[in-house]
């Protein structure tokens, strides 16, 4: 029973964590892109903007911004607390913790963890020093594993690793590397280092003290990486997407955490060896449960890596329906219907078992009104925007032009480029500041601008939980002139507007580019979404904002910025 319980919490919990950490959806997503940005006296060659020193990074949380002179923009704002980095970090933490935990049940480390307490307790004469070892023991897998994430760090640094979270080749290879990594979980092969190595180390792990218990914990990692191997990749290349300094490294120490507690907890405890379930089967259903969860992972990396290219194959219905199929087949895994090669026969279903096929089953289910437009409130995050929706009766009413609005009948610049995949439907932004602003100036009304990017869970987010409200939608269409401007998209701007940033002195090649520079230099700010209302001249009107998923603290932060602007008339 207690084999099947934690099959069941693995599960559902795996589920919700795998595509994102658990608490990072309450944290922005850094999506200024740096690719492509050169150096003026070497305009042919790709160089990584570095993160000004004074740049600081926001949290989603509301943050002060002083109004001043309208040709100032940039000294009116004041420095926004680094707290989206801290809850970013947090959410890596959980997903590591998590992938800790799925670890221990794998078939390479979990018939290991009685074996190996039992070496510690039976081996020396006092329980203490038996209790001692053990606790260094799992010290030392602490040890192990944050040093591989602080490696990882070190040898990318927090601008290389903020680069990969929106870079498209980067996503593409994690794209491939999940997939290889479920075909690893499926059984096709196994992931192993050169045994010569392993042989090498597990020989030093025969001297005594603590180097010997170093090189036994050694041993482990290097013996167990054709199970955990897959999971520490997957967290890693999460963590990294994050574009975290220290993602990899935290990451690592939940994940280390996870999987040295049962030891010392063990050791202290004997008697609670008796009370695990035995080794079998059910260990390959982890893994190919796992193995699920990582193509569908997989999907969201080529899914940012299409939408910043614009290739179009990964529409939000494609998407649904790859889900549903890879969801579907677990389901059908769980209750009998299909079986890999290293499982073994399963006689019957268990209640557990039963419980667990329901609950995805039930999945599917939910999942399947997307492919006509329902919103799926709960994992929009992790969706393609809607409006790559080819189909969608959720819309039916609405009537939003992409190339103008009741204020102006003029063409929106880049409005081909962005509102039939970017835009939710049912709004009409503009997609350039300064076009917004003369729109504004005609129309006699506020700008909300809103800073977003195809890769931006948040944004998604925010845009189906609240942007849907429809008090929220109304004030926003017909109370705001709208400008979205996206800082991860890959168009090349034209060559007459290619500049050089007076805020970087690196050249500005394209849209994501000049947008990314713009909130970086005017907002002191690289986090989406960042809401900013300004009225016709630039002037910032309220304190800017971050995600909030709270509508009626939303719409005060909307009501706020209109009152501000009415009362500066």
């Amino acid at each position: 029973m207690i084999k099947h319980s934690i099959l069941l919490f693995l599960s559902i919990f795996l589920f919700f964590s795998s595509s994102t950490s658990a608490a990072s959806s309450l944290a922005q997503d850094s999506l200024l892109s740096y690719d492509d940005i050169e150096f003026s006296e070497s305009p042919d060659t790709a160089s990584l903007m570095e993160v000004p020193e004074d740049l600081v990074f926001s949290d989603g949380a509301d943050s002060s911004v002083t109004a001043t002179d309208s040709t100032s923009t940039a000294a009116a704002v004041s420095e926004i607390p680094a707290e989206g980095e801290k809850q970013s970090l947090w959410g890596i933490f959980i997903a590591g913790l998590i992938g800790g935990f799925a670890a221990l049940l794998m078939p390479c480390i979990f018939p290991m963890l009685p074996l190996t307490v039992s070496f510690f307790t039976k081996k020396n004469q006092s329980k203490a020093k038996g209790v001692t070892q053990a606790l260094l023991y799992g010290l030392f897998i602490i040890v192990i594993y944050v040093a591989l994430g602080m490696l990882i760090t070190i040898a990318f640094g927090s601008d290389a690793l903020n680069e990969l979270a929106t870079n498209g080749v980067f996503n593409f290879i994690f794209f491939l590397l999940l997939i290889v990594f479920a075909a690893s979980f499926f059984g096709a092969f196994e992931i192993t280092l050169p045994s010569a190595f392993v042989n090498k180390m597990d020989a030093k792990s025969d001297k005594g003290g603590l180097v010997g218990l170093f090189f036994m914990a050694f041993s482990l990692a290097l013996v167990s990486f054709s199970c955990t191997g897959p999971i520490i990749g997957t967290l890693l290349v999460e963590a990294a997407s994050k574009g975290e300094r220290l993602g990899p490294a935290i990451g690592m120490l939940g994940f280390s955490i996870s999987l040295a507690i049962p030891f010392g907890l063990f050791a202290l405890f004997p008697s609670l060896l008796k009370s695990l379930p035995k080794s079998g089967g059910w260990l390959n259903s982890v893994k190919v449960v796992l193995g699920f969860l990582e193509l569908a992972l997989a999907l969201k990396f080529l899914s940012n890596v299409d939408l910043a290219y614009h290739w179009g194959w990964l529409d939000r219905e494609v998407f649904l329906s790859l889900w549903i199929v890879i969801f579907g087949m677990m389901g059908l895994y769980l209750i009998g219907k299909i079986k890999f090669s290293h499982d073994s026969e399963l006689k019957f279903l268990s209640v557990p078992r039963t419980l667990i096929a329901i609950l995805v089953f039930s999945f599917v289910v939910y999942m399947v009104p997307g492919l006509w437009g329902a919103p799926l409130k709960s994992i929009s995050a992790f969706l393609p925007p809607s409006a790559t929706q080819d189909f969608d009766l959720s819309t039916t009413g609405f009537s939003a032009a992409p190339t103008g609005n009741a204020e102006t009948t003029e063409v929106k610049k880049y409005a081909e480029i962005f509102h039939e995949r970017g835009t939710p439907k049912g709004f009409d932004p503009y997609y350039d500041y300064d076009q917004a602003l003369a729109a504004a100036k005609k129309a006699n009304k506020p700008v909300l601008v809103d800073f977003t990017g195809w890769n931006c869970v948040n944004c998604r987010k925010m845009e189906a939980n609240v942007w849907t409200d429809p008090a929220v939608r109304k004030i926003l269409n017909e109370q705001f002139i709208m400008a979205e401007l996206f800082v991860d998209d890959r168009t090349e701007l034209p060559v007459e507007e290619q500049v050089i940033s007076k805020y970087s002195g690196k050249k500005i090649k394209t849209i994501g580019n000049k947008n990314s520079d713009f909130q970086a230099a005017t907002f002191n700010s690289n986090s989406q979404p960042l809401y900013v209302i300004v009225n016709p001249a630039g002037e910032v009107l309220v304190p800017q904002t971050g995600a909030n998923y709270d509508i009626k603290a939303y719409m005060a932060f909307l009501q706020s910025g209109i009152d501000a602007f009415n009362a500066k008339k």
